[in-house]
């Protein structure tokens, strides 16, 4: 199974568990090009449209970034899977999702916490990688732009997010909170599997096990929220 879509089998659950009841209107933030959770959405009934400069063509897509997308009419749910950590306006992005909700309705994010990656949970993740035959995947770059920059490990991790602008995950939680009130039994902390998709043979449970022993960092981020903070602010 390839990467994305072993990552979309695993959150589904998530997902479908917080989507209020079909028929509802869903909105897909950064859908990438497999059109993310729109065809599984669809199939359970959803009326769900999905927007990303890469997505797949069809009535069901918009190809364009969410910044540039304004919806015909406020939707039950917006949902957005590892999508806000580099957008380049975060609190517009955000406040434009509270834009196109209807009041009382649904998001659900999934995040990655970037500062979480330690140099413990690098060499685990890096120890169970896809041998060098398969298509290389972004864990196979980061080790080797590390190993090619000779530097420590957080000092390379810190540069690679200030060149690449890529948002830590308690910012993006931070701002998410601001914006919306969370209605799940999760608090939103760093606390999930993040990296097994990538990895050969390792499963979430396996992941999890990992963070339990001690030898991983938690870096999955869920959320759930609704509009209830954003109608008052």
């Amino acid at each position: 199974m390839a990467t994305d879509e072993k990552w979309l089998a695993a959150v589904w659950p998530f997902v479908r568990e917080h989507a209020p009841p079909a028929p509802a209107t869903v909105l897909e933030i950064g859908c990438g090009p497999l059109g993310g959770f729109v065809p599984r959405l669809r199939s359970a009934g959803y009326d769900a449209v999905g927007i990303d400069p890469e997505a797949p063509p069809g009535p069901n897509y918009h190809q364009t970034g969410f910044e540039h997308f304004r919806a015909p009419a406020p939707v039950d749910l917006v949902v957005a899977s590892l999508s806000l950590h580099h957008v380049d306006d975060l609190d517009h992005v955000v406040e434009g999702m509270a834009r196109a909700l209807r009041p009382g309705g649904t998001v659900v994010v999934l995040e990655w916490a970037w500062e979480r990656f330690d140099e413990r949970t690098a060499q685990w993740c890096f120890e169970r990688l896809p041998t060098e035959d398969t298509e290389p995947g972004w864990l196979h770059r980061r080790r080797q732009s590390w190993l090619d920059s000779g530097e420590p490990w957080e000092a390379y991790m810190q540069a690679w997010a200030t060149e690449d602008h890529i948002h830590p995950g308690d910012t993006v939680l931070a701002k998410l909170t601001a914006r919306f009130e969370s209605t799940a039994a999760e608090d939103g902390l760093a606390s999930y599997p993040y990296y097994f998709p990538d990895l050969d043979g390792v499963t979430e449970a396996d992941e999890q096990a990992a963070i339990d022993a001690g030898l991983v960092q938690p870096a999955g981020i869920r959320f759930v929220g609704d509009r209830r903070k954003a109608d008052t602010a």
